[in-house]
């Protein structure tokens, strides 16, 4: 998909008068450990940035090589987490609703519509659409998409080094067969979401 297609679901909006449009998106909704993190983006209309998609079809190498572009050439943005004891308070999907919300709260413009990826909407305030699979069919969102996937895998690596022994920094804090190892070894850290770990531990 050549990158002028990521601009069509905006160019819609913008023909219906909507200017300053946001992506939201998020990355770690799936693991047993760390946060889940969200960003916003308002990119400027039509802008061309080389190589962007969806953060999981590029490799860590061109993500780290976006996220400067996408910061430097963003009208605003804003990244932020809801950390495990939010995850196992009210649960993954308003975790992640309330990351979003932090995230779109660090906007220096308010957007008129925001395009958030997935299926389940929350009112943020604004007007919200929803795209399935909007990393790959919006630019804004995939702007989002890359900096929410660094900015989580960074915050892994460096639990990583607090926590050694479970291999953050490989697997992220997924539930790989190593992860799974290292929590029959070790039992839960800090980080762990408890929630995610009742089946295992029910298991055991």
């Amino acid at each position: 998909m050549s990158e002028h297609n990521l601009w069509e679901i905006e160019d819609g909006w913008f023909e219906k008068g909507i200017v300053t449009i946001c992506g939201v998106d998020e990355a770690g909704r799936g693991p047993l450990a760390g946060p889940v993190c969200a960003a916003a983006v308002i990119l400027p209309a039509d802008l061309e940035i080389p190589g962007l998609n969806d953060s999981k079809k590029l490799s860590d190498k061109r993500r780290r090589e976006l996220v400067p572009v996408i910061k430097e050439q963003a009208v605003s943005y804003g990244i932020a987490f809801a950390d495990n004891e939010e995850i196992d308070e009210i649960n993954i999907l308003q975790a992640t609703f309330l990351a979003m919300e932090r995230a779109l709260a660090q906007l220096k413009v308010k957007p008129e519509l925001a395009l958030i990826d997935g299926n389940r909407q929350k009112n943020f305030g604004i007007k919200v659409e929803t795209v399935v699979k909007g990393d790959s069919l919006s630019a804004n969102i995939a702007a989002a998409s890359v900096l929410a996937k660094v900015t989580r895998d960074d915050y892994m690596i460096q639990m990583a080094q607090q926590y050694p022994q479970y291999g953050f920094e490989i697997h992220k804090g997924y539930g790989t067969k190593a992860h799974y190892e290292a929590l029959r070894a070790y039992g839960p850290c800090p980080i762990h979401r408890m929630t995610f770990l009742k089946k295992f531990y029910g298991e055991k």
